[in-house]
């Protein structure tokens, strides 16, 4: 039910937030940003089980990857906001629905702050033996929850020198890769089409593992449109972003997946151990190259810190500012919510406590809580978007600086995608739990607010 007395986001919506984001910030966010701890870290589990096939769940998850990001652009370019996708839902379906996929993405980001850090932690703790992980965690958490409060500035400084590593890594493996397949890289050969002759040797019960594995790598590609809101010029930073994402996600995720398979054997036990990434380069044999891989992970996991801080944080101001959480968390001083920041941080810090006091219970119940939570997030997203085109067409046409590709039909091909995905989570006894658990926490933050809208309106 579309809501007529809600407070209509917009850029003024946000005027006490700092602009501090300069136009290369914005740039390389949005070039970094797919290069996510997912990629670097989750892609082994789904090699293992999908092996070479990897590439087509890749390539599947990509295109539905893309149709999001394309419907999330151009409300963002009409809408610019550092609610994002919380805001366009309140604005097309109701209250409710901002509520719903605002706080659900902000327990996500936090949850995913502390496993992030439990990622870094134990790279660290690699290389210094005998050094406690929760305190490379609690460092980790300090600097970047400090970093979040000074100023926005530093959140993009920060997340500019990340992403520039991150791609000037990623460009330079997939150079030695093409020159390794090829047999021109010394000292190695090329290694042909055998280890890509089983393309799916777990059959499509594998290829559906390794698709859902490559879903949820994707996540994080939204801090662009959060982090524009707070840019010299949001509405051209989004309409950037929105269009380079597909050549972005065919080269650094495809491409690399294309490269690791076809180097290393699938059933390598160095892929999950290690990484594909890590795994290839010590395949190949280029010293020393496996160690600076692993700190290339670390710095993307650190990455991801930093950005999940701030974008929960905005998360969290924005709904807010719609008056749908603590007023205290709305405060903003020097241009930052630092409140928020204080709460994310924390919260990220105490489900990293959480891993070490309740991690059979209580941990495992909160990551089975988020495990779903991008795709009800994308559902959101498909909904608002064609609701708020006709809206945008019929009244601001000239807000439409981003348009959808072949508006309505594969806007509708996205949620099919999306409702496809849910039904094969229902299959896998393993994600069937996260399927159940998400659906529980979307269902009651739902309930809340309606309840809240209703109150509202009676108000």
């Amino acid at each position: 039910m579309p809501s007529t007395s809600t407070q209509e986001t917009s850029p003024q919506a946000d005027a006490s937030l700092s602009h501090g984001l300069k136009q290369r910030h914005l740039s390389m966010i949005a070039l970094g940003g797919v290069i996510g701890a997912g990629l670097f870290v989750g892609s082994g589990a789904g090699i293992a089980a999908a092996g070479p096939s990897i590439i087509i769940a890749y390539v599947l998850s990509g295109l539905l990857v893309m149709l999001v990001m394309r419907m999330l652009g151009e409300m963002s370019a009409a809408y610019p906001s550092s609610g994002s996708f919380s805001a366009h839902a309140e604005r097309a379906i109701g209250p409710w629905a901002g509520f719903t996929a605002g706080w659900a993405f902000w327990v996500l980001l936090c949850t995913a702050v502390g496993l992030e850090g439990i990622g870094a932690a134990k790279i660290v703790s690699g290389w210094l033996p005998g050094t406690p992980e929760w305190a490379w965690v609690a460092l980790f958490m300090v600097v970047f929850c400090a970093t979040n409060l000074a100023a926005v500035k530093n959140f993009g400084e920060f997340e500019f020198w990340f992403a520039a590593l991150k791609v000037l890594a990623i460009s330079l493996f997939l150079v030695l890769g093409v020159l390794a397949i090829l047999g021109v890289l010394p000292g190695t050969d090329a290694p042909g089409t055998s280890n890509l002759s089983d393309f799916m040797p777990g059959g499509g019960e594998g290829l559906v593992i390794g698709l859902l594995a490559s879903v949820f790598a994707y996540g994080g590609l939204e801090t662009v449109t959060i982090a524009a809101a707070e840019s010299e010029d949001p509405v051209r930073g989004v309409a950037s972003a929105v269009r380079t994402a597909m050549w972005r996600i065919a080269l650094f995720y495809v491409g690399s997946m294309a490269v690791v398979v076809t180097l290393v054997p699938w059933d390598s036990k160095e892929v999950v151990e290690k990484g594909p990434y890590v795994a290839t380069l010590d395949h190949l044999g280029i010293p020393g190259a496996g160690q600076l891989m692993n700190v290339v992970v670390l710095v993307a996991l650190l990455s991801a810190m930093n950005a999940n801080i701030y974008g929960a944080s905005r998360i969290a101001y924005s709904l807010v500012e719609r008056g749908q959480g603590p007023k205290a968390l709305g405060r903003v001083s020097g241009g930052v919510p630092r409140i928020a920041v204080l709460a994310s941080s924390v919260f990220g810090f105490l489900c990293v406590l959480l891993s070490y006091w309740r991690p059979d219970d209580v941990f495992t119940w909160l990551l089975n809580m988020i495990g779903a939570v991008i795709l009800v997030v994308w559902i959101f997203i498909a909904v608002s978007q064609l609701r708020l085109r006709r809206r945008v067409e019929r009244e601001a046409p000239e807000k439409l600086v981003v348009r959808m590709w072949a508006f309505p039909v594969l806007t509708w091909v996205a949620l099919a995608g999306m409702a496809a995905i849910f039904v094969l989570m229902a299959r896998e006894p393993d994600t069937r739990v996260q399927l159940y658990s998400t659906g529980a926490m979307t269902l009651v933050l739902a309930v809340v607010g309606y309840a809240w809208q209703r109150a509202r309106a009676r108000d």
